[in-house]
Formats: structure tokens, C-alpha cells, sequence
């Protein structure tokens, strides 16, 4: 398979980025994804925060922001982010983002897009207002059915159109964990990742999650807005063979990523000593139904031992899995990690194909050495 390449950051990106733990996409906009190693923290810090972007970044004047409702509300209301801050309660929610691409340089044949590896996923801690308390005090009309989402940010192509303008099914906008955020991880939300204020919807693929929010727009349908139509970010509602282009009328939104797990220890290239007891560990998440049990395997999916899972910090944050074993054979392996939610619902061995190469949640694969 001839796969897109992944290069190096050059040095200028990198100072944007503040950090040498990502690696930059090969893409129009600006994103770089982790490396799975570095996202061995129960809350993933910004220099290994994995970036997305769908166009240029925008000017940002922090000090005079404000935050629009309008739309099928009774009352259109503006605040500032100081407002936002005095007017409503703040609230921390911990929870995994994952871009619908990840795993997209996978899949066979090659699909359109971003070709992220296995790091485009982190979690952290969320500090914002519950975006129903701003719904909530501008009224809602009884045909409110959908949010629209809108941010300065535009195409990369110069025609100065929207870059992103997403949005949230009025059941989700209104749940108590989907947040409008100025905060992750205690500190101000930088730059690249939406400050001064951003979407947080839990269990909802990352482009839901709008960066650098200006207005919330409230539809009488699903909302049309840019990359909200077509074929992206939806997955088809019946399943497709490899190259095949199924009627754009037969997809449907994203609104619940899968299970999913990431081996983020040992790193990819390590060498294991041969006889010696050494430990498997990384995390496992899903969308809006807990992880039930996680499985790991030492020799490339032959055999299969249960993970012992840690206690989840909070319903859409990551757990942590540790299993131990002892390499018996030397030369390559490929351990493997594979993940099954309360639904029954269980990571497959390899990809399931799609035409835009959204949601691959196949088993994780790190190989690794085994010598005396």
C-alpha cells in the first residue's frame, strides 16, 4: 500500500507548537498528532496534545470576545468571556477528544484527508459553563432541533469561506457534560487549541468540538454549515466494500466514536529482554458507552490475556490498562491491544473501510524486539 507521507516538522512549526512531541501532518492547515509513547498521562499535557485545524488560524483579540445565541431562542443574548465566567456556574469535566480520522493512514485502499497515524487523541480536564445554561436563559423555541457552530477561522484556499461550522443535535447541546470551554488541564485554553473559548461535547468526534466559538447559531433542522454536509464526518449507514462510493444521501453524522485503545507502553522500536517479566500499559475510551474490559496480546493476536482496568475517573475520561507477560520467543513481536465496551461492542483485528476513513478502531499494534 503506498501511504501518504508523514514528514518531519520544520522548525518554525514547531516554535508555533511550542514542543518536539508532535509531528506535523502533511495537510494545508496546520496539524500534528502525538506520538502514542508520549500520551502515558492520565491527562495528556498541551506539548503532547495532538492539533487539529481545517483551515488558517485566526487573529484573535482575547480581551474583546464575545459569545453569541441567536437563532430559535426568544432572546438573542451576547456575553464576553468575563461574563460567561460571572453569570454561570464552572464546571470541570475530564474527557477524551479524538479526531474521526485517526487511524486514517491505515486503511487500504488509501481514502481522502489528513493522514493521521494513531495520535490524534488525548484527554483532558475541561473547565467551562454547561452550554444548556446559555440555551437555557435565551429561551428555546419549541422547533430548536439542532445548534450551529461558527468560529473566525477559514479556508486555507483564499476564498475566505468558513473553515468549520459544525454543530450538536439540542438533546447533546443540553446534556450536562457538553460544555463551552475556556480552560483544560487548569490553565487557559492556548491558542491552537480554541482559546479564548471552545465546544466541549464528549463522545462526539473532535470536529464537534469548535474551536475559537464566536456564535451559536440555534437551527429548526440539522445544521448545514461548512463540513456539516455530504459526506463529512459521517460514516455510511451500511457497510461498504474497500473503493466502493456509495450515494452521499446514504451517511450519517458522526455522533458517537467507538471503542478504541492505544498501547502507550512499551514505545514502538523498544527491546524486551528475552525470559524477563515486562509490562503492557496504556488507555482505553469509547463515546457515550463505558469501556467494559480491555485484552492484550504478546505474539501478534495468537493468544489473549485480560488487562487489569484502573477505575475510570469520570464517565467520558480514558482508563488505564496494565497486563504483565514474559517474551518466550526472540526476534520481532507485535503486541496488540484490543478494547470492548458495556455494549458489547469490541475493537475488530483490522480496519473496517470507509470512504472517508473515519472511526478506524482497530486493534493497536506496537512492534517491538525480543533478544537475550
Amino acid at each position: 500500500m503506498n501511504k501518504p507521507p508523514i514528514r518531519s516538522a520544520p522548525a518554525e512549526e514547531l516554535r508555533l507548537l511550542g514542543t518536539k512531541r508532535l509531528r506535523v501532518i502533511e495537510d494545508s492547515a496546520l496539524n500534528a498528532e502525538a506520538y502514542p509513547a508520549t500520551l502515558d498521562h492520565s491527562l495528556t499535557p498541551i506539548e503532547a496534545f495532538f492539533i487539529r485545524n481545517n483551515g488558517r488560524l485566526p487573529q484573535i483579540d482575547a480581551a474583546r470576545w464575545t459569545l453569541t445565541v441567536d437563532g430559535e431562542v426568544s432572546r438573542q443574548k451576547t456575553w464576553s468571556v468575563a461574563e460567561l465566567k460571572s453569570s454561570f456556574e464552572q464546571v470541570d469535566v475530564t474527557a477524551v477528544i479524538e479526531c474521526a480520522g485517526n487511524g486514517r493512514i491505515f486503511l487500504d485502499p488509501p481514502t481522502d484527508g489528513a493522514q493521521w497515524s494513531d495520535g490524534a487523541v488525548a484527554c483532558a480536564r475541561w473547565t467551562g459553563v454547561r452550554m444548556r445554561d446559555l440555551l437555557l436563559a435565551c429561551g428555546l423555541e419549541e422547533n430548536a432541533v439542532y445548534t450551529g457552530h461558527c468560529s473566525p477561522d477559514v479556508m486555507t484556499d483564499g476564498s475566505g469561506r468558513p473553515a468549520l461550522s459544525r454543530g450538536l443535535p439540542i438533546a447533546k447541546a443540553m446534556s450536562p457534560e457538553t460544555l463551552i470551554a475556556f480552560a483544560m488541564n487548569g490553565e487557559p485554553l492556548p491558542l491552537l487549541h480554541g482559546a479564548p473559548l471552545r465546544v466541549v461535547a464528549p463522545g462526539f468526534p473532535g470536529s464537534a468540538w469548535q474551536k475559537w466559538l464566536n456564535r451559536i447559531w440555534v437551527r429548526d433542522r440539522e445544521h448545514d454549515g461548512e463540513k456539516m454536509t455530504g459526506t463529512d464526518y459521517r460514516l455510511p449507514r451500511h457497510p461498504v466494500a474497500p473503493g466502493q462510493k456509495p450515494d452521499a444521501s446514504d451517511f450519517a453524522v458522526i455522533v458517537d466514536m467507538p471503542v478504541k485503545s492505544l498501547i502507550t507502553f512499551p514505545a514502538a522500536g523498544a527491546v524486551l529482554k528475552f525470559s524477563e517479566e515486562c509490562e503492557v500499559r496504556g488507555f482505553a475510551w469509547s463515546g457515550h458507552v463505558p469501556v467494559a474490559s480491555v485484552e492484550v496480546s504478546a505474539d501478534g493476536g495468537s493468544s489473549w490475556q485480560q488487562a487489569a482496568l484502573e477505575p475510570q475517573a469520570e464517565h467520558f475520561a480514558w482508563r488505564r490498562f496494565r497486563a504483565r507477560f514474559v517474551p518466550k520467543v526472540n526476534g520481532a513481536a507485535v503486541l496488540m491491544a484490543r478494547a470492548s465496551d458495556e455494549a458489547g461492542h469490541r475493537q475488530p483485528l483490522d480496519q473496517v473501510w470507509n470512504p472517508r476513513g473515519y472511526c478506524n478502531n482497530a486493534a493497536h499494534r506496537v512492534r517491538v524486539t525480543v533478544c537475550a
